[in-house]
């Protein structure tokens, strides 16, 4: 009996380190040159698809850096929140946290996924899931950041349910424990996580997002004591009360345009529109990480890149979790 005990607490220890291993192994798949044979061109054919879109709207740019983002954090870099809702089913992209997703982002990957099929050798043999990930690197170039090589080779999911996304995206009044606590349950670290709300260094917020810190923010003070008074000032004149909840305002308000560090020195000077960025700033363990950042544009540059590629390996889908989906907005 003892002996069988002993059998079966040895099976359950190597059945729990496979499901820790299962994520590492699927990511492990993943290779720069994974279309080499089947469809050598992919990144051109998506980079010109993205160059398109960006001389038409600069708002590309946050656009698909927040949809990739929002994708990897909710069942993994998948795809799934692109797909479309159906009448029996509530997909990612109908989720109240993923409504202010803008629809430039949603339409580059479609267009781009054209134009890969559009290439006969090409055709239905590039994930939705790896398009998008291209399509992010290209913006985060195109407006003034770092490239960086993407890895290939994950498969478009199978599931996309609004109810999945419930508590898997970070908010904007989040501390740096809740931070932490969330980016590590992908495998991400405080500094990857540091590095990748860099991503505030372009796009919008709309009011309703940060509202409560320049009318009600306690009942000590109406203002948060951590925002610059005269930002707070600003805000207050481009957000009155009352506004519309959904106008929106640049979250960089100096270089809005120019993926930069200009974020941490914002930080800096108490210009973080969100609790969860001016956080980064007024706690002192990440307060360092700011403080050199700021000040050394490569460093953040190349932590920059090891996030994004950490953050490309979450929750990948291989072999039969996934497969490559005609049409990025519904399921095959």
């Amino acid at each position: 009996m003892g002996r069988l005990n002993l059998l079966m607490s040895v099976l359950l220890s190597i059945f729990a380190v496979s499901i820790v291993l299962l994520p590492n192994l699927a990511s492990a798949q993943l290779k720069t040159n994974y279309y080499a044979n089947s469809c050598p061109n992919v990144e051109s054919i998506v980079r010109n698809v993205v160059n398109q879109k960006f001389k038409q709207t600069f708002v590309t740019v946050p656009a698909v850096l927040r949809l990739f983002f929002h994708d990897c954090f909710v069942e993994g870099c998948d795809a799934s929140v692109i797909v479309s809702s159906t009448p029996g089913n509530t997909a990612e992209k109908d989720h109240s946290d993923n409504l202010s997703l803008a629809g430039d982002g949603f339409d580059t990957v479609i267009k781009a996924k054209a134009a890969v099929d559009s290439n006969s050798r090409c055709k239905n043999k590039v994930s939705c899931a790896d398009i998008l990930a291209l399509a992010t690197r290209d913006v985060i170039q195109l407006s003034g950041g770092p490239w960086y090589p993407v890895e290939l080779g994950r498969l478009d999911g199978f599931t996309s349910k609004a109810s999945n996304v419930e508590g898997k995206l970070p908010k904007p009044t989040f501390n740096l424990n809740q931070l932490n606590s969330m980016f590590a349950s992908h495998g991400l670290t405080q500094a990857d996580m540091i590095a990748l709300s860099a991503a505030h260094s372009v796009g919008f917020s709309h009011c309703g997002k940060f509202s409560n810190r320049i009318y009600n923010f306690s009942p000590q003070n109406l203002i948060d004591p951590t925002l610059n008074k005269q930002y707070a000032a600003q805000l207050q004149g481009m957000c009155p009360r009352n506004v519309d909840p959904r106008i929106a305002i640049d979250m960089d308000p100096k270089t809005p345009r120019t993926f930069d560090n200009n974020y941490y020195k914002n930080l800096q000077q108490g210009m973080g529109l969100f609790t969860s960025d001016q956080v980064l700033y007024t706690d002192k363990r990440s307060k360092g990480t700011v403080d050199l950042w700021a000040s050394n544009s490569k460093s953040f540059q190349n932590a920059f890149t090891t996030a994004m590629t950490k953050l490309g390996r979450v929750g990948v889908k291989t072999g039969r979790n996934g497969n490559i989906r005609f049409d990025c907005g519904r399921m095959n």
